[in-house]
């Protein structure tokens, strides 16, 4: 009898290990099939996956795939986590953001409290609660138990008296107090335009300081380049480039720069994207390390991160899939060492959140800490080759747009000459390609839609500032276009449509009927596919069939739909030689081009 050795692997002992090189012929193999030849790396390069940045994530990671040493969780460069405990305590902050007051704020924000929120961000001034209403919408509030953050572009300073008066009048001991006074004035500009002066911020941060040991002055808001179309590396190389400009006002304010590096808070957004997130938030924290390091602060700790579930991702149209987005985002975040987490409501991108909506946002933060135990694990992600290597490669991406930025003059000249708006637009155009194509897709707007849908209605939410940066959402292209069916639909009491003629058998056209639905759907275009065309109520037409089908019918099946009454003759599938067909439609094509052209020949303006 064989005698296996006792390392915890044994039965995998007995076996050869694979290798790379046979793992790639089988690659090639299957992609053989496909109709690729290729070999070798070349094979492995078909499968990989290119994303902004000039990143790309590969099919297979390996011991050969590298990264820096991240370090221990709690110790610099920090990519592990700001803490070695991690969240084991209390799992990440849970920051519920108020950007309203009505009848039954006070009511939310103490509900929030109450249900799971450990901390408050209230958008005070211009688009959110007024200055005047800031006592009741505390009122209730234990001031010394829930850290308050303020963001209040131009009234910064009256909104960070406003706060300290209440503190004082509440008895609340100065270094009980806790939160961020939100001085972003460099954030503000991006968002409308207007340069504030930075003195005021300054003497704000060393009252903070002398005064206040657990409340922060500054945030560094990365919010604004990310709605803009940023990528994550420029999301980080300009929060990076606004961080090292306040450092340099802050010292010379006479801060000492351990000081200053102190009295900074970071906030990111995170997406459904949930490995590229997790990566942001380790290599944030690698790169402030070393801007700490380099300006003489190696001790100063790590970057402080609040991290928010991202605007642009948010759909208008059938919203409830937004608890899914978030929910992915939440769990990047808090597996990226997010230490403070706001989850924006479903219907975010409609209005004012609901009290129901208040309540799943809170409770997608409880579920991830109480039931799916995600905080007990210190960084979970870790070790893993494909983070790791995301993390590097990511982290080197932002420090290189972080120094472009510097080598311009710094966050605050790319803003005013126009260069920063530049690239992230140009981020942006190709992204709205990817999505026009649905390479990108959306579910419930791109994909899956669902015309019968009840819209969700909300009562308006606050204008926010505006003149600087635009905001941008993946959905605003199918959104014109939807709103361009539902006036035709409010107007005519039927939404456009479009006849799906398909041919053959079930397994010959299912595959191509189902894409032409989602496509045309996607444009709040109705398609029919029972009966005959000319009962349809349809004035163009779709032909769903394989190529096989196609050589022997197309051209026949569009004489006929002709006949019955059809304008225009679309045939789903590559280009080929067939009489009688207008346009084609495939995967790939140009879907918001192609439907806004439908519309166009449909009358529907």
């Amino acid at each position: 009898m064989t005698v296996l050795p006792d390392d915890g692997l044994s039965l995998a002992a007995e076996f050869p290990d694979a290798t790379h090189e046979q793992w790639q012929r089988l690659v090639e193999g299957v992609l053989r099939k496909s109709g690729k030849e290729v070999s070798g790396a070349a094979a492995e390069d078909a499968l990989s996956t290119t994303l902004e940045d000039g990143l790309r994530t590969r099919p297979l990671y390996t011991a050969r795939d590298s990264a820096p040493d991240p370090g221990l969780p709690g110790f610099s460069p920090f990519v592990r986590g700001s803490r070695p405990e991690g969240s084991l305590a209390n799992g990440w902050d849970v920051r519920q953001r108020h950007a309203a007051l009505g009848d039954g704020t006070a009511h939310a924000v103490l509900a929030d409290l109450e249900n799971g929120g450990t901390s408050l961000w209230l958008v005070l001034g211009e688009g959110g609660i007024p200055l005047s209403e800031l006592d009741r919408a505390l009122d209730g509030v234990y001031l010394d138990l829930a850290p308050v953050v303020l963001d209040a572009g131009r009234d910064t300073q009256a909104a960070a008296e406003a706060l300290l008066r209440l503190y004082a009048r509440r008895g609340v001991a100065p270094e009980a107090v806790r939160g961020n006074l939100g001085g972003d004035p460099l954030g503000h500009e991006a968002r409308t335009g207007t340069a504030l002066d930075f003195a005021s911020f300054a003497a704000l941060a060393a009252r903070c300081a002398e005064s206040y040991p657990g409340l922060r002055a500054l945030t560094v808001d990365a919010l604004p380049y990310h709605e803009a179309g940023g990528s994550a590396a420029q999301e980080l190389g300009a929060s990076l480039a606004t961080g090292v400009a306040y450092l340099r006002e802050l010292t010379e304010a006479a801060l000492g720069i351990e000081q200053a590096v102190g009295q900074l808070e970071f906030r990111y957004a995170a997406t459904a994207d949930q490995f590229l997130t997790i990566a942001k938030l380790r290599a944030a924290r690698r790169l402030w390390a070393r801007v700490a390091e380099v300006c003489g602060a190696p001790d100063a700790g790590a970057q402080v991160q609040h991290v928010v579930t991202s605007p642009v991702m948010m759909s208008r149209r059938d919203p409830w899939v937004n608890m899914l987005r978030t929910t992915v985002a939440t769990l990047a975040a808090g597996v990226g060492g997010a230490d403070s987490v706001t989850v924006l409501p479903f219907d975010h991108a409609i209005g004012l959140p609901d009290a129901f909506a208040r309540r799943i946002a809170r409770n997608t933060s409880s579920i991830l800490i109480e039931e799916s135990h995600l905080a007990r694990v210190i960084d979970p992600a870790g070790g893993s080759w494909y983070v790791e290597r995301l993390t590097d490669e990511l982290a080197e991406s932002a420090w290189q747009f972080f120094r472009s930025v510097e080598r311009d003059g710094g966050q605050a000249a790319v803003l005013r000459s126009g260069r920063l708006r530049t690239d992230l637009a140009t981020t942006w155009a190709e992204r709205s390609k990817r999505l026009a194509k649905r390479r990108e897709p959306i579910t419930g707007v791109s994909e899956f839609p669902l015309l019968s849908e009840k819209p969700v209605e909300r009562a308006p939410a606050p204008e926010p500032p505006s003149g600087g940066l635009p905001r941008v959402r993946r959905d605003e292209a199918y959104e014109e276009l939807r709103a361009r069916s539902d006036a035709h639909l409010a107007a005519t009491g039927a939404r456009p449509r479009i006849f799906l003629a398909t041919l053959g058998s079930p397994a010959e056209y299912t595959a191509r009927s189902s894409f032409a639905a989602n496509l045309f759907q996607a444009g709040g275009i109705e398609t029919v596919t029972e009966g005959r065309f000319e009962d349809s109520g349809a004035s163009e037409a779709v032909l769903c069939s394989s190529d096989a089908v196609y050589a022997e019918r197309a051209a026949e099946t569009a004489r006929s739909l002709r006949a019955a009454g059809a304008r225009h003759v679309t045939l789903a599938g590559r280009p080929a030689d067939h009489d009688g067909i207008d346009s084609y439609v495939h995967a790939g094509c140009d879907a918001v081009t192609v439907l806004s052209a439908t519309l166009d020949r449909m009358g529907v303006s």
